[in-house]
Parts: C-alpha cells; sequence; structure tokens
C-alpha cells in the first residue's frame, strides 16, 4: 500500500508525538505511551518481532468475500511472507489514519455505525474490493457476516464453522491468516473466480475471539505484511469498540423491553376486549423484537386444545387454521414442557406443523417459515395459552430474543386471563340479563289489569321495579257478585329472589281465594301456607282488602304493610288521613292472627294503597317523600278519577327524586268511590 514504505534496515530515532499537526510533519515516528495507538512502538520500530504468542500463517479455504468454505480444514505447510522485509517505517499518514481510527471508535456505540466508519478508514490506507465484519454467534459457534461491502446480497446469509475457510481458521487459531493466491489452495470453492488474495484478521476481547475482519482483492500479494500488522493493530482496538457498541444494544434493548414491559402493566389492565388486547401485544411486541408472523393460541377447557385466536401476517391480520393438542408440533409440546421452543429452521424441526395439517404432516407454509420461537403464557403455574413469532430468515431468534419474549409473557399472560375472564363475565351479563328481560314480562303479565269500573267504584294500579324485575306484588280477585278483592304485598328482599317469592305468593293468594276468605282469615291462611313452605330471611307484607260495591263498605286486614290511607271530601277541600291497620308480616311466626276494619265510604272518596316504595324515595339530598308530601299531593286533587291520582301522585315522587335512582320499588293502586 501507498502508505507504507519499505526502506534499507537503520537505526530509527524516535521522535514522539506532542500534536496531530506536528505529527504529520514527521517522516518517521514512535507512538509515545498514553497515545490510542501506542502498540506500534513494538511492531513498527526497527526489526519487526511476532509476539511470542504469534501463530505461524496458514493458509486455509476462504468463505466470505464471495468464495464458500470447503467441507473440510486444510493442512498447508506454512508459506513464506510475500515480503520478506520486516523492517519498516511509519508515515504520517498513519498516524493521521490512527488518530481517526480512535476518533471514530470512541465516538459512536452505533454497530452499523461504527464498522461503517472503520470500512472508509481503513479503505483509505489498504487497497480492497471487498470488505467484511463477521461476528461469531455464540449459541451455534458460527461466524455470520455483520457488515459487508463489495459482497453479493446471497453471502450476507452464509454462516462459516469455526475451522472451516480462511476466517473460520482465523477465528480458530487466533491469529491473521494472509493467502497470497487463492487458487493454490486445495479445496478452495471460488464463488467470485476473480479473487486471489485475502487477509483476514481475528477480533479478540479478554482472550475470546468474537469475530474476523476480512479483505479479498482481485489481485494477487495485494496485501503486504504491513499491512496484516496495520490491521492487527485495528483489529485490537476494533474488537473492544464492537464489544462495547454490543454491550450498549443489549442495555438500549433491556431498557426498551423493560419500558414495554411498564406500557403492557398500565395499558393492558385498562383493555378488557380480548381480540383488542391481542392486537395491541402485537404491537408492543413489535417494538423489541422483530417478526414478520405473529400467532396466539388460547388453551379451551371444552375442546381440550389450544384454539386459534390471532394470527398476523406482514402486519396485516390473516385467518389460520392453526390449532394444537397438548404435546403436538411445537405449539403444543412448548406448552407441555412448559419451556420455550427455539427453532433455528422449521424444515429441520420435525416437531414444526404447518397450516391445514394434520399432526405429523409437513404444512404447506414451510417454503415461508424458516425461524419460529415459541412461548407458552403461563399463568398461577396453569399453561392459558402460547405465543409465536416467526421469520422467514433462518436463525433469525436467539437467546436474547426468547429472554426479553419470556419476560413479557408472565404480563401477557395475567392480561390475557382477566380479559378472557371478563368476557366470561360479560356473557353470563348478557345471558342474565336475557333472562330478567323474560322475567320482567313473566311478571308484567302476573299483574292483572284493574278491573271493569263497577256500578259505585273504579281503579287504576301502577308498578314500577326499582330494577328488572321487582318483589311487590298486587292482585285483584273477583270475590262474588259486586265484590272485588285488593291484594296489595311487598317482599323482603329485592330482584330476581324477591320476584321469586311474590309469585309464590301470588300463587298461593290466588289458590285460596276461591274460598272467599274475609281479609282477616285470609292473612292467616295465606300465613299458615308460607309456614309450610318456609326459607330462610324470606317474609312479605301484605295488605288484604275487599270491596263490596253494593254496600259501599272495604273491609281489610294488615299483615305489616305501609298503612293505607283514605281521602274524603270536607267542604271544599279534600282531607287525607291514614287507616290505622296493623299485624304481623306473613311467613315470620306460625298461628298468627290479624285484626279485621271496616270503612264505610261516600261517593267522591278515593282509597289509596301503596308499598313502602313511595314514601321512602329519597331526592339527592336523602331526603324522603314520606307520608306528608302524599298527603299533600292528594289533598290537592279536585274530583280525580282513578287513573289521575295514580298519575299525580307518581308524577311528585318522580320529580322529587329528581333523576335519582330508585332503590325500592314502587306499587300505587287506587280505589275511588262513585
Amino acid at each position: 500500500m501507498d502508505a507504507i514504505e519499505e526502506k534499507p534496515k537503520r537505526n530509527v530515532k524516535p521522535l514522539r508525538v506532542a500534536s496531530r499537526s506536528r505529527a504529520s510533519e514527521a517522516s518517521e515516528v514512535r507512538l509515545g505511551p498514553g497515545d490510542d495507538a501506542a502498540v506500534l512502538s513494538d511492531q513498527f520500530e526497527g526489526d519487526y518481532r511476532p509476539s511470542p504468542n504469534a501463530q505461524p500463517t496458514v493458509p486455509s479455504v476462504e468463505i466470505p468475500g464471495r468464495e464458500l468454505a470447503a467441507s473440510g480444514e486444510m493442512n498447508i505447510p506454512p508459506t513464506e511472507p510475500s515480503h520478506p522485509e520486516n523492517r519498516i517505517r511509519v508515515s504520517s499518514e498513519h498516524v493521521d489514519f490512527l488518530l481517526r481510527l480512535a476518533e471514530a471508535l470512541n465516538n459512536t456505540l452505533d454497530l452499523q455505525t461504527l464498522m461503517l466508519r472503520v470500512a472508509e478508514l481503513v479503505r483509505a490506507v489498504v487497497d480492497y474490493r471487498i470488505f467484511a465484519i463477521l461476528l461469531i454467534n455464540d449459541r451455534t459457534q458460527e461466524l455470520w457476516m455483520r457488515f459487508q461491502v463489495g459482497h453479493a446480497p446471497e453471502i450476507e446469509r452464509m454462516r462459516v464453522k469455526l475451522g472451516r475457510g480462511v476466517v473460520g481458521q482465523a477465528a480458530q487459531l487466533r491469529t491473521s491468516i494472509l493467502v497470497d493466491d487463492v487458487r493454490h489452495l486445495p479445496h478452495y470453492i471460488s464463488a467470485n473466480p476473480a479473487v486471489r488474495s485475502e487477509l483476514a484478521v481475528p477480533l479478540i476481547v479478554k482472550n475470546r475471539v468474537i469475530g474476523v475482519i476480512d479483505l479479498e482483492s482481485e489481485q494477487l500479494a495485494a496485501f503486504t505484511q504491513d499491512q496484516r500488522r496495520l490491521l492487527e493493530l485495528v483489529a485490537s482496538r476494533m474488537a473492544v469498540a464492537i464489544e462495547n457498541a454490543r454491550l450498549y444494544t443489549r442495555l438500549s434493548r433491556q431498557a426498551q423491553t423493560l419500558t414495554v414491559l411498564s406500557e403492557i402493566s398500565r395499558e393492558f389492565t385498562a383493555i378488557l376486549d380480548l381480540d383488542t388486547l391481542l392486537q395491541r401485544i402485537g404491537v408492543l411486541l413489535k417494538r423489541v423484537v422483530d417478526f414478520q408472523m405473529f400467532t396466539v393460541l388460547l388453551w379451551s377447557e371444552s375442546r381440550q386444545q389450544f384454539v386459534h385466536r390471532l394470527s398476523t401476517r406482514f402486519g396485516e391480520r390473516v385467518n389460520r387454521d392453526r390449532n394444537a393438542v397438548m404435546g403436538q408440533g411445537i405449539f403444543g409440546i412448548a406448552a407441555e414442557q412448559k419451556e420455550p421452543i427455539l427453532v433455528g429452521d422449521v424444515r429441520k424441526d420435525a416437531r414444526y406443523l404447518g397450516d391445514n395439517t394434520a399432526p405429523g404432516e409437513r404444512g404447506a407454509d414451510t417454503r415461508e417459515v424458516r425461524s419460529m420461537l415459541a412461548v407458552p403464557l403461563m399463568y398461577k403455574e396453569r399453561v392459558v395459552g402460547v405465543m409465536a413469532l416467526e421469520h422467514t430468515r433462518v436463525n433469525y431468534y436467539n437467546e436474547d430474543h426468547q429472554r426479553t419474549l419470556t419476560t413479557l409473557a408472565g404480563q401477557i399472560a395475567i392480561a390475557i386471563s382477566n380479559a378472557r375472564l371478563y368476557e366470561r363475565i360479560f356473557e353470563e351479563e348478557q345471558r342474565m340479563e336475557r333472562d330478567l328481560q323474560m322475567a320482567r314480562e313473566v311478571q308484567m303479565r302476573l299483574l292483572p289489569p284493574p278491573p271493569k269500573p263497577l256500578p259505585h267504584a273504579e281503579f287504576a294500579a301502577r308498578f314500577l321495579p326499582a330494577r328488572s324485575i321487582g318483589g311487590d306484588v298486587y292482585d285483584f280477585i273477583q270475590y262474588g257478585d259486586n265484590c272485588v278483592a285488593i291484594a296489595v304485598g311487598d317482599v323482603s328482599g329485592k330482584a330476581a329472589p324477591a320476584a321469586l317469592y311474590a309469585a309464590l305468593v301470588s300463587g298461593i293468594l290466588r289458590s285460596l281465594a276461591a274460598q272467599h276468605l274475609p281479609p282477616a282469615a285470609m292473612l292467616a291462611a295465606l300465613n299458615d301456607q308460607l309456614q309450610e313452605r318456609k326459607l330462610d330471611s324470606q317474609y312479605v307484607t301484605m295488605l288484604f282488602a275487599v270491596w263490596n260495591d253494593d254496600a259501599g263498605t272495604l273491609s281489610l286486614a294488615n299483615a305489616g304493610s305501609v298503612q293505607p290511607m283514605l281521602v274524603s271530601c270536607e267542604g271544599d277541600r279534600m282531607r287525607a288521613r291514614v287507616i290505622e291497620a296493623e299485624g304481623f308480616p306473613l311467613g315470620l311466626f306460625p298461628n298468627a292472627e290479624y285484626e279485621e276494619f271496616t270503612i264505610s265510604t261516600r261517593p267522591g272518596d278515593l282509597l289509596v294503597f301503596f308499598s313502602d316504595g313511595i314514601v321512602d324515595a329519597e331526592n339527592k339530598n336523602e331526603e324522603m317523600f314520606g307520608t306528608e308530601r302524599l298527603s299533600e299531593v292528594l289533598e290537592t286533587l279536585t274530583q280525580p278519577d282513578a287513573e289521575a291520582a295514580v298519575e299525580a301522585v307518581l308524577d311528585a315522587v318522580a320529580k322529587f327524586q329528581d333523576g335519582k335512582d330508585h332503590f325500592d320499588d314502587e306499587t300505587l293502586v287506587v280505589l275511588r268511590v262513585l
């Protein structure tokens, strides 16, 4: 190379460089201690002396640089260097190169940028046609091309085992190898017939080989021993820089993984829709582990297999028939063993089952998928599913990807379990809502319409459940000629249990009605029937009355219900008063007896029966509607009919509540004397 001059042996007076400008003026230099290229003081001053650990130059088969490795190692006797002169002089251009190299290595931690700068700097002092940096895969112990200039694209996918080819032997022997004419090497398979010479230098850090720098040229003996030693110096510095860059990349990836994990913890707890959750998982995973295909299978207890739930291919959601049986295929085996499975090439793995295939058959998509990483999703020591990433490149995924995905799998499994639990709860709620809606319709049909007006009375009734269905009950029963029985009850509790108990009470009441018992006897008989069907903590309050239309009288008995009201016209105004009738609730005590009252009425009187949901209704200030407000509403009515009275009371209650939810059922029955 032009920058290195070979001159007769003579004593060289060392010159310590104080600055870059002074170094550029010197023709012969030796870098002093502390300078970035201090090793030159031993290698480039006076006679060249190889280090005690130096190995003989052993030509061998070359793979990178468009030359493929032979299947076996080559045993070729060492050859004499093509340039026996070991005495060199270091020019100012070399010093400038070393300073720029140190600057390039110290100013970046990005591996791709680092390699690009080194390639550009080396070209300035070593004329090469093809340049490559190969790194060792710790898992497979193979060299793979991390950076290249001048290679064909297909060469980048090649893998070189240690000891095979020039670069493989350079890595295994831990020494640089210079070949002046590759055509003289047996078993040398040329991918580029124009290549003639090659120089491979190992990258060593802390006594560990991490890769090889490889240069090739189309000229014979294109590289000198001086260039070889210069490249060894470059390699020693670059190996440290590469290791630092890889460490920085690893730490950055770990930091990014922790960031994604934090986002997963924050976002996934708020996503309860399973499909939305799985889509989001794919988006977040893409930020830490690149993939082309993403698949999630979830365990189905009913089907006893893993059922396909989501697949994306190159960012687009696709439908795939890819269910898996426990212990079969990569999905099933990963789930059974509860361990991740990393496959470098699915074509060589008998466990791989493609799409639309039965167990044991190879899938049609093997022509696309090459590498695969499957991780079980475990929650509380139970496998809830399996997640897999796939790529079209061979050996694409490594242990770092596996550790990252395994770390995220636990949080993903929790999020999926929560989403599936919510999904089941939602489905159960939907089913229950449908059942409640049907129960509401049935309950409404069980409540009879008001009877047709009698010669001296008309009736109106309304029931408003606090929930879909309620525990209030009312009934009108024909009690002989011109007589109507009125029942208004309130079952303890709310919603479905109360509604079922109310249906039971209504059925018993109807069965006893055929006996035309007076109110007190009816309540006693009803209490005895409920005692035979006693349920813990269940009871019902009830007001039972019989209207005699011919006599204009009302006979009633009360079993713990709200006392009814009589609204009569006194002079020019209406006056409401409580009918003081009391008694024990039904279903609590055996052999209960009830007191019966008979009230005579006049035309225009209102008899109002209501449940406690009317007077106990609350507004936003937690004030109750109360009996006084009910009396005020009834006393302001002017010769109303029964329906108008019902509407007036319910409107007043609703206005008082002012939008606050009803906490109890509201039942109102009005009898107007004509």
